[in-house]
């Protein structure tokens, strides 16, 4: 099995596990938490394909990543400032409950 393989060997195991976990749960942090495992998937990607690619320009790969890495962080960031909000309006996380974000 050649590293690129095995990469995205792992890159599969990790979307399916955040995929499940976006799915299943109710909690609206675990959902989160399951996006964010599918956006960490698709940066091993992104780091798989540039290092066992043909030869591309120089960094390429990484640029990518880090472009990737900003939106998560941009993602995390709203989706727990709308958690709050969410909290503090109806005193509960759970996904089935916040039906109106109307205050």
């Amino acid at each position: 099995m050649t590293p690129l393989h095995l990469c995205l060997l792992i890159s599969t195991g990790l979307f399916c596990i955040g995929l499940a976990g976006a799915l299943a749960r109710s909690n609206t942090i675990l959902v989160l938490l399951g996006i964010e495992l599918m956006l960490n998937a698709a940066n091993l990607n992104f780091i798989a394909f540039w290092r066992f690619g043909p030869p591309s320009p120089p960094a390429n790969g990484m640029i990518f990543v880090l472009f990737s890495i900003a939106v998560a962080a941009a993602e995390a960031a709203v989706g727990l400032a709308l958690i709050i909000a969410v909290y503090r309006h109806q005193n509960n996380i759970r996904l089935q409950d916040a039906t109106r974000l109307k205050g």
